[in-house]
């Protein structure tokens, strides 16, 4: 039988042994995990990829592309006609949600910063919704089983996915774009 509070007892404590707590950092008063939800998120289907830790995990797509590793992404039944069309597309906007993150989590250390961040301006999974954000090569799709194909993935074998969209280069791309103090465009 499912149990849906023991799941976020077993979730919240998974999340504390995945992610450390730094200097500097700030939590929130209250859990967003353990508050009543504003809006009803639904699961379309769930990724899987080579990817079983958070230390094996890439820290993002530019290093999951590096590793050479291939991913796919299963829609469920229910969500398989939304596919229509997608084959069109080279690339996908892929919203997951990452289970494994705390959600406390409001000011962040990253290792590599000198200071404590906002979690709003980082692109780290602990945050107040854990959304991941990940753009990826459309490789293969079949609408029958729902298998979308994909050139790699920066998330966790199983993580869950609310939202796929295709990527148009002409109004998603800003070669303009930056961020102070990072040498990249």
């Amino acid at each position: 039988m499912h149990d849906p509070q023991a799941e976020v007892g077993f979730r919240m404590n998974e999340a504390k042994t995945m992610f450390e707590t730094r200097n500097g950092e700030k939590l929130l008063e209250t859990d967003p995990a353990t508050m009543l939800p504003d809006g009803h998120v639904v699961f379309i289907g769930r990724i899987t990829s080579p990817w079983t830790t958070r230390e094996t995990c890439p820290k993002n797509m530019k290093a999951a592309r590096e590793t050479g590793q291939a991913a796919t992404l299963t829609v469920d039944p229910l969500y398989r006609d939304g596919l229509l069309g997608l084959e069109r597309a080279s690339h996908v906007i892929i919203l997951s949600w990452l289970q494994h993150a705390p959600r406390r989590l409001i000011v962040q250390k990253p290792r590599h910063a000198a200071e404590p961040k906002g979690v709003f301006s980082l692109r780290s999974p602990a945050r107040p919704n854990p959304v991941g954000l990940h753009v990826a090569r459309l490789v293969a799709l079949d609408i029958g089983t729902g298998r979308i194909d994909l050139d790699a993935i920066d998330a966790l074998d199983g993580t869950p996915v609310i939202d796929i969209k295709p990527y148009f280069a002409s109004t998603d791309a800003f070669a303009d774009a930056s961020i102070a103090g990072r040498d990249e465009r």
